[in-house]
């Protein structure tokens, strides 16, 4: 399929535009952590093992895909739905689609599981504190989700040890503050080159742990509003479709990044060859 170099710039330009407005630090970020650090003393002692679960869950994912891995049949049933003069039967065959087709099959699957997550939050809200130990991981497992089926849609496996950890950074990444963002950002930009950079990044695997940390302390003001009985429905549900929302964007703009670096990087090269 031949691709139009000055569309895929223009597309490049949005993104970059979107990675500086995250390295912007916002007061809610600075304030946002806070909470968690009085809660951490007062968290019961079930909350902090299912925390200790989920560490081993994660450390799952990243190694085998655990019990979180997604299988990519729908989403294969949707592009060749939307392209049926094409023949789509495997993740590589999604590879070739083009990026508004992406596009479109990633926003409507970001705002179906915000709309799960919101409906997550709403369920568990009542509960105050204790509801965290559900909340929490559902959350991270219904994001780790959304960001494997994102990376199906723009044409990357999952199921690569690669690009698991591509999808753990990404996850930090729609969480991490404003120092963060910006190392992570830097990181995830090299992904399409050469494998020296993967390495380097699979070489920071055992930082991992810090993502789930991360994760949680995100919740900050918000889940400390859930706490509140009367007002928990209302901000469980608000919260939990923020923070998907989040990563479904993360996930979106970062892996049609790549999309658009290894296309763009084709291009030069038939043109060198040419």
């Amino acid at each position: 399929m031949r691709y139009d170099k000055t569309d895929l710039e223009n597309e490049l330009k949005k993104i970059e535009k979107w990675e500086k407005e995250q390295q912007k630090a916002w007061f809610w970020e600075r304030i946002g952590r806070l909470p968690f650090k009085v809660l951490d003393k007062l968290t019961p002692a079930f909350i902090q093992d299912k925390i200790g679960l989920l560490l081993d869950e994660i450390g799952g994912f990243i190694q085998n895909g655990g019990q979180y891995l997604t299988s990519e049949k729908h989403l294969i049933r949707q592009f060749q739905k939307k392209l049926p003069d094409e023949t789509i039967e495997t993740i590589e065959d999604i590879q070739w689609a083009p990026l508004e087709v992406m596009d479109q099959i990633c926003e409507n699957l970001g705002k179906n599981r915000a709309n799960t997550a919101a409906v997550q939050g709403a369920t568990t809200g009542v509960g105050g504190l204790f509801t965290l130990a559900v909340d929490i991981p559902a959350i991270l497992g219904l994001s780790l989700k959304t960001l494997q089926d994102i990376a199906v849609s723009y044409g990357y496996d999952p199921k690569e040890k690669t690009e698991r950890m591509f999808i753990i950074k990404c996850l930090q990444l729609s969480a991490a503050d404003i120092v963060g963002k910006r190392a992570i950002i830097q990181e995830l930009s090299r992904y399409h080159q050469p494998s020296g950079s993967r390495e380097n990044m699979i070489s920071q695997i055992q930082g991992w742990r810090e993502v789930v940390y991360t994760y949680r302390d995100s919740f900050g003001w918000k889940k400390l509003f859930q706490m509140v009985p009367v007002a928990g429905f209302l901000f469980g549900a608000i919260s939990n479709r923020s923070m998907v929302n989040g990563v479904a964007e993360t996930g979106m703009m970062m892996y049609k990044k790549r999309r658009i670096m290894e296309r763009l990087a084709e291009l030069d090269a038939t043109e060198t060859e040419g």
